[in-house]
C-alpha cells in the first residue's frame, strides 16, 4: 500500500511540474519614459512696449560739455530666426522722448538763463544676435538710430532738426508665460551734430548729442 500511494505522490509531482513549464512567461515590468517638455523656440514676428531712461552729453560750439537726461517711452516691433541655439533677429522702435539739458557757459542772457539741447523723439532699427538659454536669451544689437536734435536758447530761434546716426548695445530677454516675453536692455545712442549757425546765436554752432539708454520691454510673439 505504502509503495502504491509514494508512486501516486511521484505522479502528481510530475504533472504539477509539467502543468508549470507549460504557463506564459510573465511580462518584464513596464517603465513608462519621463515626459521632458520642449526647449523654447524664439522664432517669430513680436510686438512690443518700452520704456526708460536716457542720460547723456551735449556740446555747442560756444560752450562746454553739459548733461542731458529724461525718461523716454515707446513701442517695438521685430522678428527672431533661431538655428539651434542661435537667434538672428532685427528689431526697430520709435519713442516719445523727454532728455534734455543746459549750460549758461557761453550762452547767458539777463535773466540768467542759458542755451539747451532736447531730445523728443528717438527710434532705433537694429539687427539683434542672441543666444538661446531655453527660455533666456542674452543677446547684443546695433544699427542705426534716428530722432530730432533741438536746440534753442535766450533770444535765439534756435532749431529743431531729425538727425540719422548709429546706436550699439545688449541686453537679455526671457519667457515668462505662455506668448509673454520680458526684456531689460541698454544701448549707447549717438546723433551726431547739426548745423545752427545764426539761429544759435554764432556765426559757427554745431550742436551735438549722444546719450546712454536704458530701458525694459514686454512682448507678445506671434
Amino acid at each position: 500500500m505504502k509503495r502504491v500511494l509514494l508512486a501516486c505522490v511521484g505522479v502528481l509531482a510530475l504533472g504539477g511540474a509539467a502543468s508549470a513549464a507549460d504557463l506564459p512567461v510573465a511580462p518584464a515590468p513596464y517603465y513608462k519614459s519621463p515626459v521632458y517638455a520642449p526647449a523654447y523656440n524664439w522664432s517669430g514676428f513680436y510686438l512690443g512696449i518700452n520704456g526708460g531712461g536716457g542720460w547723456g552729453r551735449s556740446t555747442w560750439t560756444t560752450t562746454g560739455p553739459f548733461d542731458t537726461s529724461g525718461g523716454l517711452v515707446g513701442g517695438t516691433i521685430g522678428y527672431n530666426y533661431q538655428m539651434n541655439q542661435v537667434v538672428l533677429g532685427v528689431e526697430g522702435d520709435r519713442d516719445w522722448a523727454n532728455i534734455n539739458g543746459s549750460t549758461s557757459t557761453g550762452c547767458t542772457s539777463a535773466t540768467g538763463t542759458g542755451c539747451q539741447t532736447s531730445n523728443n523723439w528717438l527710434g532705433t532699427v537694429r539687427g539683434r544676435l542672441g543666444y538661446a538659454a531655453d527660455r533666456f536669451m542674452p543677446y547684443i544689437t546695433g544699427g542705426a538710430a534716428f530722432g530730432d536734435i533741438k536746440a534753442s536758447g535766450p533770444g535765439l530761434t534756435g532749431t529743431d532738426t531729425t538727425n540719422a546716426g548709429w546706436t550699439l548695445g545688449g541686453g537679455i530677454e526671457f519667457a515668462i508665460a505662455g506668448h509673454w516675453t520680458a526684456k531689460a536692455e541698454y544701448l549707447y545712442v549717438d546723433l551726431g551734430s547739426v548745423s545752427c549757425g545764426a539761429a544759435c546765436g554764432a556765426a559757427v554752432q554745431n550742436v551735438n548729442w549722444h546719450a546712454n539708454i536704458g530701458r525694459v520691454g514686454l512682448n507678445y510673439r506671434f
